[in-house]
């Protein structure tokens, strides 16, 4: 097993075996019901947004009572922490269903990751805004607890990336820095991208294709021959 594939298997452990927010001691019939949750809720809080929308308001975009839904959360910041959660197992899914782990070269593995990474950030765009933008009403307790799992699974992911690259060495702060900012570049698409008109893949295949262009310098890395794609 290569340490990339190792690596993206304990963050899905990390992630699949955390804590839940209340439920039955069922925990796969809780992951489903917490599943079905954050996509009912998911329609309503985009639409209201995080403050105006009431766990009345989530219960019926459910099609649950305020009794079964409160046996599977215990408040709005529950639904918001699992919003996180869930968008990093569909984000690791959809590095394995794109081939990600199959990549040997250390070089091209980052280039692949970040193409694969913006293009879905982008695909997924209402949520990632929504989710970057409202986690400020988190209780403190929520937040660092959303800001723990994105630390060891999103900017976990880069600093592992990086550390691979044959010839770079970063550390400590550095490193730190390195992987933070890789993070932050990734969701430009999402956060900055409406001005931009992207209409169709075409268009967010050329963007995608520039910000890993301008990671890559900044970062002073040669591709060298490596093109990024699975074999």
């Amino acid at each position: 097993m290569t340490s990339t594939k190792r690596h993206l298997d304990e963050m899905q452990q990390r992630v699949a075996e955390g804590p839940l927010p209340s439920g039955s001691a069922d925990r796969g019939l809780t992951e489903m019901k917490q599943h079905l949750i954050v996509d009912g809720a998911s329609k309503v809080l985009f639409e209201k947004g995080f403050r105006k929308t009431s766990i009345r308001d989530i219960a019926a975009a459910c099609g649950m009572s305020m009794g079964q839904l409160y046996h599977y959360i215990s408040s709005k910041d529950d639904i918001l922490y699992l919003m996180h959660r869930h968008s990093q197992e569909m984000w690791h899914q959809h590095l394995a269903d794109a081939g990600f782990e199959q990549i040997t070269d250390p070089v091209a593995r980052l280039e692949h990751g970040l193409r694969i990474t913006i293009k879905y950030l982008s695909e997924n765009r209402e949520l990632y805004k929504f989710m970057f933008t409202e986690s400020k009403y988190l209780d403190r307790a929520t937040l660092d607890r959303v800001l723990a799992m994105d630390d060891q699974n999103v900017v976990g992911f880069y600093r592992h990336l990086l550390s691979e690259i044959p010839g770079r060495s970063w550390e400590g702060r550095e490193a730190d820095l390195a992987a933070n900012l890789v993070s932050f570049i990734c969701v430009f698409l999402p956060m900055r991208g409406w001005n931009l008109h992207l209409r169709s893949a075409a268009d967010v295949d050329e963007a995608a294709g520039f910000i890993v262009d301008f990671i890559f310098r900044g970062l002073g890395i040669d591709r060298g021959s490596a093109t990024g794609e699975a074999s």
